[in-house]
């Protein structure tokens, strides 16, 4: 079993910027990759980025990519996802989710086995 713990989302204005932490307890994480997904109220939870948690590749979605940045310590089971240049599109709930096998979809949320609760992101025009 892994528990996901997100943090770090708040309000922010158009341009800025926040960092979102989310720390895997329970065990040493030996899956295969972790991701960030969001969900805004009334829409499908949407893959954000994602990063194969051994050798490091990311992956990002279009509408996140050059502003986003997502990173991993190992060491700690800590996931981060680095948001710059925020825009009021980007507000929603952000959950971290945790992938077990190596041979799912890494941008289907529903290859991924385990959730955090959700930390909101608000940014403001």
């Amino acid at each position: 079993q892994v528990q996901l713990v997100e943090s770090g989302g708040g309000l922010v204005q158009a341009g800025d910027s926040l960092r979102l932490s989310c720390a895997a307890s329970g065990r040493t994480f030996s899956g295969s990759a972790m991701g960030w997904f969001r969900q805004a109220p009334g829409k499908e939870r949407e893959f954000v980025a994602a990063v194969r948690w051994n050798v490091g590749n990311t992956f990002y979605a279009d509408s996140v990519k050059g502003r986003f940045t997502i990173s991993r310590v190992n060491a700690n089971n800590t996931l981060y996802l680095q948001m710059n240049a925020l825009k009021p599109e980007d507000t929603a709930a952000y959950y971290c989710a945790a992938m077990m096998s190596a041979y799912s979809i890494l941008r289907s949320p529903n290859s991924y086995n385990y959730w955090g609760q959700g930390t909101q992101v608000t940014v403001s025009s």
